[in-house]
């Protein structure tokens, strides 16, 4: 496991900007709601969706991407918790992690909320998860990964713009 320590000094100045990427963890709320409102828009406003045998199908790639995302939310979340630094996005990193999911995308949790959103579709049958989990992706790109990329390369420098060279974003 690649990690690398911040300075903690810094990190503990009141007038450091970066101390933490964003004061509100917007990408669960943000999940969260876009799933809220496809559930309210299938009952009022249904999409229409696939037919059989494709929506057999569609239900049958949407179960394997949910245990792909447990995996992947479980192996995030044990570099993190190895490398000792917070899983919430609205606190400061303490070290950058660049191992397991995080040596693929340097956003791996969020591209499981993605995903899952798309899986939930499938399974459910519900097109307003598509739009809805393109939306918060959206989103989520622009009010959690631009702050945290921020955040990042104060705390890491040299080292962050290295690891964004050779990692990508999402996938």
């Amino acid at each position: 496991m690649t990690t690398r320590p911040f300075d903690q000094n810094k990190a503990n100045r009141a007038s450091d900007p970066f101390h933490a990427p964003t004061a509100f963890p917007w990408p669960p709320l943000l999940y969260l709601g876009a799933l809220a409102i496809a559930v309210l828009l299938q009952i009022f406003l249904p999409a229409p969706w696939f037919g059989r045998p494709l929506s057999d199908i569609l239900f049958a790639v949407g179960c394997l991407l949910i245990v792909g995302v447990a995996a992947l939310y479980i192996s995030a979340i044990s570099a993190l918790r190895r490398a000792k630094t917070t899983i919430r996005p609205h606190a400061g990193a303490t070290h950058l992690v660049t191992s397991g999911p995080f040596a693929i995308s340097r956003n791996p949790l969020y591209l499981g909320n993605s995903v899952l959103m798309f899986a939930v579709g499938f399974v459910f049958g519900n097109a307003w998860f598509l739009l809805l989990g393109v939306l918060a992706s959206i989103a989520t790109n622009k009010l959690a990964v631009e702050p945290e990329e921020r955040h990042l390369e104060a705390r890491f420098g040299k080292a962050y713009r290295d690891y964004k060279k050779k990692v990508r974003r999402w996938i």
